[in-house]
């Protein structure tokens, strides 16, 4: 089921994050992800919209929009793969008329599952905090 986060989901949400994090992203070193908690939570998640995707009490998933940027999308990795992500996105497309999202080049998992449901490449750009490349990459919403 999908539904709007409330603040007891926090520590889930950021436990999500940070698993799917050092999974996908295991180019990044994994300290990286570690310190950037504290950042996501005060940072980040305040500032956006989050649904999660809960099942049996469970949070499966997440996405935050700020405006029209989806800045998370994320799913627990032992629960990839059913449609949990999907759900999200499909959410996230009801919210705006264009989405933009950054995607690691390293992440091909992701930068297929992106591409997949209409997203295309408008540049490639350094991340930050890693130092690793990103693409850019946006959608117009149905």
């Amino acid at each position: 089921m999908l539904r709007p986060s409330r603040s007891e989901d926090m520590d889930e949400i950021v436990e999500i994050w940070l698993l799917a994090s050092l999974q996908a992203h295991d180019f990044v070193d994994a300290s990286c992800w570690w310190q950037a908690q504290e950042d996501l939570r005060t940072r980040y998640l305040e500032r956006a919209r989050i649904w999660v995707f809960e099942e049996r009490g469970e949070l499966l998933g997440f996405m935050a929009l700020a405006d029209d940027y989806l800045a998370a999308l994320f799913v627990r990795p032992d629960r990839q793969g059913r449609g949990v992500g999907h759900a999200l996105l499909q959410e996230a497309k009801l919210q705006g008329a264009r989405l933009h999202a950054r995607v690691f080049v390293e992440n091909e998992q992701a930068v297929r599952f992106y591409r997949r449901r209409g997203f295309v490449i408008e540049r490639e750009e350094f991340d930050p905090l890693t130092g690793h490349p990103q693409y850019k990459m946006c959608c117009e919403s149905a």
